[in-house]
């Protein structure tokens, strides 16, 4: 069995999430939503070592928030760069070759124990495993001009996070291309480098909290007992 490892970017900003503190420092319950996304992979039933890529700007925050509570978390804690496609190149420097790193949204706390479990599982034999939902709303395309027409949404997934690769493919990956805009997750990084994807079913309560609406919807699901963020 690889090792397991995870990067966890928390460099973002959150405007759309309003107030003064990033949305990864904001409380979930009394938690900040980045303690809660680092528990997730600190309670699995296997060792995963921990990479956090974060913006000086929210380190302070982490860092204070630790030691008044204190925190004691074995992990490694690295200076993010400008994007995320930079914090996790610069992440990968910790991680070795022959295990499987996952990359997991730091804003993405309630992702189910069990699920999560079974992404590393399905890397024991597929080098990048992605997981994905179908979208069950109509969709249409808009031009610039504004015209718009309807599309078969049966062609189409919403894409989630973790996305566990194998550690040799995830960094041949992030060394053999240039930064671009494009590159809107590990996914397609990797997809670029002729590595094919191993799609499997999400998680429809690992929701990414965006706005303070996510944020009143997270909290439901936890007073609900709907997720379970512990084994």
């Amino acid at each position: 069995m690889r090792e397991r490892y995870v990067i966890i970017p928390a460099g973002g900003s959150g405007r759309r999430m309003g107030g003064d503190i990033p949305k990864q420092m904001q409380e979930l319950r009394g938690v900040p939503v980045l303690k809660r996304t680092l528990d997730l992979f600190l309670n699995l039933p296997f060792e995963v070592h921990v990479v956090i890529p974060i913006n000086d700007s929210i380190k302070g925050m982490w860092t204070d928030y630790c030691r008044k509570h204190n925190v004691y978390l074995k992990y490694v804690l690295v200076t993010g760069g400008m994007t995320r496609f930079h914090s996790v190149r610069k992440a990968l420097r910790y991680v070795p070759d022959g295990v499987s790193v996952a990359v997991h949204d730091a804003v993405r706390p309630l992702a189910g124990p069990e699920w999560t479990a079974g992404l590393y599982e399905a890397a024991e034999e597929h080098p990048a495993v992605v997981p994905v939902l179908p979208v069950t709303d109509s969709m249409r395309t808009v031009s610039p001009d504004g015209v718009s027409s309807p599309v078969d949404r049966s062609a189409y997934r919403y894409v989630q996070t973790p996305q566990v690769f194998h550690s040799e493919v995830l960094r041949k990956a992030y060394g053999s291309v240039a930064y671009s805009p494009a590159f809107t997750d590990d996914a397609s990084v990797v997809e670029s480098s002729g590595v094919p994807l191993y799609l499997c079913e999400g998680d429809r309560y690992n929701i990414k909290l965006t706005t303070p609406e996510d944020m009143a919807l997270a909290r439901a699901l936890i007073d609900s007992g709907i997720v379970r963020t512990t084994l």
